[in-house]
């Protein structure tokens, strides 16, 4: 068969649009994937979903697909994406919209919906995988799955020319196409494998193209990328035998090379030898990244083992609020005085009785990110934030706690400036486990 073109076109929701353009409109692709689901995404999706049951897929949905759409259409390229998050049928219907009016017919649309197993874990003992505590019902706001290959492998034999989906498994997104194009058994483990690693290294987009790779200032150079503000996407020449080469556009910025793959490859990875999706154990422990000429690295070995019988879950729960206040120092003494500001909140909320759950008091520019680590052997900057942040139980404690920093304005030390208060839910995310047997996917399909 021939080699199987397949880029991604976004990394996350919010990604860049005009990269994902260049691919489908010059990238020779057969597939262009996007991968917009982080693990909190559905969850607020979930969320927008209950107040309007005509919304819960991505807010950029329509941004996107008229911009790649006639690109698509006009050079036969398939669109996956996981897009539809809590709504994949509405999604559906804006993508159908959406075609009618840029005048596109002859497409058919495809939705996978069947992950939502809200219902099923909120009436049943299901417990968190990582510390074996109860997930309680009375917080849940979503549970959603990981499907795998077998509804988008169906979807595309079915002639779908656009798949939208709810929570699947970022990797699981790329193997589908490459398994359908290449005739790719669902229990040949290795091969399953390799294409599990190709996924693997393009789902996060420009993170494999040197964006997050860049580095400045290192050495040598070594990380010093060109471009960066035309940043290519990644796309991938996959062959039959599960070897692939990972490019990007030619003129495009941004750089592929054995080391951007590296980081990529180990990214979110617990365990190299045994990287559980719901489609195959994949074994990452022997995979070979030699280059293959500019911007073109070969990946070669890589195999797996038969899938498990669970499939993850990702459960969405009210953990209450946070309350966050921040004000800025400068000039001499600015540490002392944000340092100064910390302790007088402190005080204060002792003073007026409010007893969050958890409490920080960082100072930005200090030990925001590593606490009182190296921060404090370096010269003291001139210029400091505090910030103050607290998870309550209620949003009036939240507001509390933010009106504590808003009132040093006034109430001492000298110098602050530019406060800001925010008062917000907290949407934290658990994990748990489900038989296979009882995610049930469903698929729809319509013409345009």
């Amino acid at each position: 068969m021939t080699t199987f073109r397949i880029g991604c076109g976004a990394g996350y929701s919010g990604d860049r649009i005009e990269p994902a353009v260049e691919l489908a409109e010059r990238g020779h692709l057969h597939c262009l994937v996007f991968e917009c689901l982080a693990e909190r995404t559905i969850a607020v999706a979930q969320q927008a979903r209950a107040a309007d049951p005509s919304k819960g897929y991505d807010e950029r949905l329509d941004e996107r697909m008229e911009a790649v759409l006639p690109a698509c259409v006009a050079h036969n390229v398939r669109i996956v994406t996981n897009m539809g998050a809590a709504n994949p049928v509405a999604a559906g219907e804006r993508v159908k919209a959406i075609a009618t009016r840029l005048g596109l017919h002859g497409l058919k649309i495809a939705t996978i919906a069947g992950d939502d197993v809200l219902s099923i874990v909120q009436r049943e003992p299901f417990t968190d995988v990582d510390d074996g505590s109860p997930l309680r019902a009375d917080r849940m706001v979503s549970a959603n799955a990981y499907l795998g290959v077998e509804p988008i492998a169906e979807a595309i034999r079915r002639g779908a020319n656009v798949i939208m989906t709810g929570r699947v498994a970022d990797p699981s997104l790329f193997l589908a196409p490459m398994l359908v194009h290449h005739g790719w058994s669902l229990d040949d483990w290795s091969l399953l494998g390799r294409g599990t690693v190709i996924g693997h290294l393009l789902e996060c987009a420009g993170q494999v193209t040197g964006g997050y790779f860049a580095d400045p200032g290192i050495p040598g150079g070594r990380k010093d990328i060109q471009g960066l503000a035309r940043l290519g996407f990644p796309l991938a020449e996959v062959s039959s035998d599960g070897s692939a080469v990972v490019t990007k556009v030619v003129g495009s910025g941004g750089l592929v090379s054995t080391a951007t793959c590296k980081e990529q490859l180990l990214y979110e990875l617990h365990d190299p030898s045994a990287h559980i999706t719901p489609d195959v154990v994949a074994d990452f422990s022997q995979v070979r990244l030699t280059p293959d000429g500019a911007d073109r690295v070969r990946v070669d070995a890589g195999s797996g083992r038969p899938r498990t019988d669970m499939l993850k879950v990702s459960v969405g729960l009210r953990e209450g609020w946070i309350g966050e206040g921040q004000i800025s120092y400068a000039g001499p003494g600015a540490v002392g005085r944000a340092q100064l500001a910390a302790a007088i909140v402190a005080e204060r909320l002792r003073l007026v009785g409010v007893a969050p759950a958890e409490i920080r008091y960082d100072l930005i520019g200090l030990n925001a990110l590593h606490g009182s680590g190296p921060s404090h052997l370096a010269p003291e900057p001139y210029e400091v934030r505090l910030r103050v942040a607290a998870r309550t139980d209620s949003p009036v404690e939240a507001q509390r706690v933010a009106r504590e920093v808003e009132t040093l304005y006034t109430n001492g030390p000298a110098g602050g400036g530019g406060a800001t208060m925010t008062v917000r839910p907290v949407l934290g995310m658990r994990s748990t486990l489900i038989p296979r047997a009882r995610v049930r996917p469903r698929i729809a399909l319509t013409d345009v």
